[in-house]
C-alpha cells in the first residue's frame, strides 16, 4: 500500500488548499471500509491529528481545524482529500495522510499517530501572514 500527498503549497492567511491523498495497492473493498486521517507536524513538535474519516464515514476534527477543514474520501478513486479554507499561519505545517491498517473502519483514539500503518511522504503546506 502507497499513499501520496498532493496539493500543498504557499498561501495568504484567508486563503484555502485542498490536499489529496492517492493510495495505491489497495483492493477496491478494503479501501471504503479503511480509517484515514490526516497528520501535521512542524519542526521540533510532535505529529497533530487534524482531521479523520472513518470507514463508516463519521469524521472528527481537531478543535483548531473545525469549521475550516473538511475532510472527505472518494472511494471510487481512492483518494483522500483535505479542504482548507481560511487558512491561519499556525496551520503551516508538513501534512501526512495516514491510513488504518486495511479493513479497521475505526481507531480510537483516532488522534494516536502510532495506530495507523500506512503513511505518505507528506505535502508542505505554508500560509503567510
Amino acid at each position: 500500500v502507497q499513499l501520496a500527498e498532493s496539493g500543498g503549497g504557499s498561501v495568504q492567511a484567508g486563503g484555502s488548499l485542498r490536499l489529496s491523498c492517492a493510495a495505491s495497492g489497495v483492493a477496491g473493498y478494503t479501501y471504503p471500509r479503511t480509517a484515514m486521517t490526516w497528520f501535521r507536524q512542524t519542526p521540533g513538535k510532535e505529529r497533530e491529528g487534524v482531521a479523520s474519516i472513518s470507514g463508516y464515514g463519521g469524521t472528527n476534527y481537531a478543535d483548531s481545524v473545525k469549521g475550516r477543514f473538511t475532510i472527505s474520501k472518494d472511494n471510487a478513486k481512492n483518494t483522500l482529500f483535505l479542504q482548507m479554507n481560511n487558512l491561519r499561519p499556525d496551520d503551516t505545517a508538513t501534512y501526512y495522510c495516514a491510513a488504518a491498517p486495511l479493513g479497521v473502519r475505526s481507531v480510537t483514539p483516532w488522534l494516536g499517530p502510532e495506530r495507523y500503518k500506512y503513511w505518505g511522504q507528506g505535502t508542505q503546506v505554508t500560509v503567510s501572514s
